[in-house]
């Protein structure tokens, strides 16, 4: 079948940006010179380019409204995410449209299809590996912001988090505090470029270290009694192990696997997790993780994406916000092992 000419190769045919092909056929041409309009005609008239007749209807008259997807709409994470999009484009004077995709590319291609189909101006994603092939293919001219998984185009508007870092600088405070070997509880990593960026500092970190370490995978139907279950060889006195949750949903459910082993925490099991503030600081014992910017991350992806629907472009297309750190009682082990490798408490 004929690949259907997009924006994007007018733009490329040109030798010029989307924003100036976009500026083009919607008749905006106060800063644009004689020379760049006749180049874009040209291209047009040798591919026989056709506008989306929706994309031009918006441009002409926009809806306001943006389409937000996230892959699980039921955690703290996608909540503040949520909120920090929701309050930004509520300033710009925008109403925003959710779905929840459930990390599922089909879903995925449903709930930007109806969007598409209702007209919003733009959208947010939280993407699947394999979503950037879909929309490269969709024919969708809206502009597109990633969040926590960027698409691997260098042309793609992003915020993220700096994910591997965080977590090779958690694992190796970790490994410091004397922990001798650890457990990496995580969801299928190869769904979301989030998770693999989290595995890679996490295995990065230890094979320096050469200390030992197992992967337990996970996902939304397994249950405490499994998890404690398949932990069960490390819960105990023979060796210190730290368990190390790299979502936070995950560790709810790794908390629950372990109440009957609080005795072991923190000298001989160490916890650690991702997010999950609500709660993490009153559990006893109180959960260490690695905290993520999430409402920041929807402020700027939201600030991104109405830029861009606005004006075309903006000034700050890809974005890293850094996580922080927040010690708590789970890890804080006050054994003499700890001084001897130069660590003397939190």
């Amino acid at each position: 079948m004929k690949k259907k000419i997009t924006i994007s190769d007018i733009a490329l045919l040109a030798g010029v940006s989307k924003a100036t092909v976009s500026y083009y056929l919607n008749g905006k041409y106060e800063k644009m010179s004689e020379t760049t309009k006749e180049k874009i005609r040209q291209v047009i008239d040798k591919t026989n380019y056709q506008p989306n007749a929706m994309a031009r209807s918006l441009n002409a008259k926009q809806s306001r409204l943006v389409g937000v997807l996230i892959g699980d709409i039921t955690n703290s994470f996608a909540n503040q995410i949520v909120k920090g999009i929701n309050d930004y484009i509520r300033e710009r004077g925008y109403q925003m449209i959710i779905g929840s995709s459930g990390y599922d590319p089909a879903d995925e291609e449903n709930y930007i299809s109806s969007m598409a189909a209702i007209g919003v101006d733009g959208f947010i994603v939280q993407p699947t590996v394999r979503f950037e092939t879909f929309w490269n293919s969709s024919g969708n001219e809206q502009p597109i912001v990633y969040f926590d998984s960027p698409g691997a185009s260098e042309e793609s508007f992003w915020v993220k988090t700096n994910n591997k870092q965080a977590v090779y600088e958690m694992t190796e405070s970790l490994a410091e505090k004397g922990y001798e070997q650890f457990v990496l509880i995580t969801a299928s990593p190869y769904v979301l470029q989030t998770r693999m960026e989290r595995l890679e500092g996490f295995e990065e970190c230890l094979k320096q270290r050469e200390i030992s370490y197992e992967l337990i995978v996970a996902d939304e139907k397994t249950t405490p009694a499994e998890l404690r279950e398949r932990l069960s060889g490390y819960l105990n006195k023979e060796k210190s192990t730290c368990i190390f949750v790299i979502n936070n949903w995950l560790l709810d459910k790794t908390y629950l696997a372990l109440q009957e082993y609080r005795e072991l925490i923190p000298e001989y099991v160490g916890v650690a997790g991702f997010d999950s503030m609500e709660w993490t600081r009153l559990a006893v014992p109180s959960i260490t993780t690695v905290v993520q910017p999430a409402y920041e991350e929807g402020r700027a992806a939201a600030r991104i994406l109405i830029d861009v629907i606005e004006t075309g472009d903006t000034d700050e297309p890809r974005k890293v916000l850094n996580c922080t750190a927040n010690y708590m009682e789970s890890t804080n082990r006050q054994t003499t092992g700890n001084k001897r490798n130069g660590y003397e408490g939190e």
